[in-house]
């Protein structure tokens, strides 16, 4: 690790913070990153040499010292908010993490908040924009080869060209991914997406994220052509990645053969062999239908891959008068016999963990939230140790805040655990 100061910031090259993302309440720093300091502002470069926080250094000019900004491999910039309770009934009891990703686009948050209006935030993308300035003009007489290297990777990454990655990134993929697994938080939303199917199985009404295709699985040429890009793509930067995601929105349905290949694939394509103390994280998406015509085959398939998979399951309702109003289109039974499926792989297979889906909302009927608050609070005792219950804000309800209150109701009945269910894009 190589430290050196120019003119008013210091620069510390490949800096190793924590390689597994540690859930705590200081700022999250896990991978290889390079280090830029100024007297106002922390900025963290991957090794790639494009930018990946940014945070406040003076309690003047910033919010909260473990608040931060923070930019997705899909070039978005997230403000990473401790909220406004930093005790146990405050972001983490609703998210299960020490932060609330506050998005600059229109999701389902219970607490909605544009950091992109508020003048701090936007002082510290100008900072960026001239510490690329300053770097530019920065005497490198002297400098060793490996400083000199950094500062032309980053000045050869500036806003305009991570604005065409991330296009080329979703050229790669056939598109963006429009939202993410909720588990993925487990990674920080830290995923190499690679898609082996396209569209879902039902298309339902209150959906934000459809694409409004049929389901579709890709070919095994697309998929190994992606993996192939994708490798190109990230370059350097797949030492800091740990975690996949075989999307898009019914990835289960696609079956044993191709998740299989794609998993093993990636697997070696990526290196995520690089550490025999890290267990790479693999994220899916299901349905009620593709998770209760999945076989014990595919269950063994994936337990026996070097990955601990989470697959999540948009069940939504057991009430029916509910399924009916979002346009489900599956009945209680099945829902029913979906999650106790959930539950027995569970406890069945060491390396998968099922969690599902339920809806919130102000819409909602008082039977939708007494029938799913019985499902949770007659949950097995042998069936707690997995299994996480995420619940959605629906996107029209116009006072998300506002239904904290029942999701902390439910929470408390429930067995399993309960966080809400933020709808982040890559």
């Amino acid at each position: 690790m190589e430290s050196v100061r120019l003119n008013n910031f210091t620069i510390t090259l490949e800096k190793q913070f924590p390689k597994d993302i540690i859930k705590a309440s200081f700022p999250l720093r896990y991978g290889k990153h390079s280090v830029i300091r100024t007297p106002e502002y922390e900025f963290l470069f991957n090794l790639n040499g494009e930018i990946k926080f940014i945070r406040g250094l003076n309690l003047k000019s910033w919010p909260h010292l473990t608040e931060q900004l923070k930019r997705t491999g899909g070039n978005d910039w997230v403000f990473y908010s401790v909220g406004d309770d930093s005790s146990d009934k405050g972001v983490i009891n609703w998210m299960g993490e020490y932060y609330l990703p506050c998005l600059p686009y229109p999701s389902n948050s219970v607490w909605e908040i544009s950091y992109f209006s508020n003048p701090n935030a936007m002082n510290a993308l100008a900072a960026l924009s001239q510490l690329y300035a300053n770097l530019f003009g920065v005497c490198k007489d002297g400098l060793s080869p490996a400083l000199r290297g950094f500062i032309d990777l980053v000045v050869d990454n500036d806003e305009g060209v991570l604005h065409e990655k991330s296009k080329k990134l979703f050229s790669i993929i056939g598109g963006r991914v429009s939202v993410l697994p909720p588990d993925t938080r487990h990674v920080d939303y830290e995923v190499i997406p690679l898609m082996i199917a396209d569209g879902c199985l039902y298309n339902c009404k209150f959906c934000c994220v459809k694409t409004g295709r049929q389901f579709k699985a890709r070919l095994k040429s697309d998929i190994m052509e992606q993996i192939k890009q994708l490798k190109d793509f990230y370059g350097r930067n797949l030492e800091n990645y740990n975690a996949l995601f075989l999307g898009n929105h019914d990835t289960l349905a696609a079956g044993e053969e191709l998740i299989s290949m794609a998993a093993a694939e990636s697997f070696a394509a990526f290196g995520f062999d690089h550490s025999a103390s890290r267990v790479p994280k693999l994220f899916i998406f299901g349905s009620v239908d593709s998770l209760l015509k999945s076989g014990s085959g595919l269950f063994e398939k994936l337990n026996s891959l070097p990955f601990y998979t989470y697959i999540n399951i948009g069940l939504e309702s057991v009430d029916a008068p509910t399924l009916s109003y979002i346009h489900k289109p599956v009945d209680t039974s099945k829902v029913r016999d979906a999650f106790q499926k959930m539950l027995d792989i569970n406890s069945a297979y060491a390396n998968i963990e099922i969690t599902a889906n339920f809806l919130l909302g102000e819409p909602l009927s008082t039977d939708h939230y007494q029938s799913l608050a019985k499902l949770l609070r007659d949950v097995p005792a042998d069936s707690r140790s997995k299994g996480v219950i995420y619940l959605s804000p629906l996107m029209e309800s116009p006072k998300k805040r506002e239904l904290l209150p029942k999701f902390l109701e439910i929470k408390k009945q429930s067995r399993l655990p309960v966080y809400i269910y933020l709808i982040q894009r890559l």
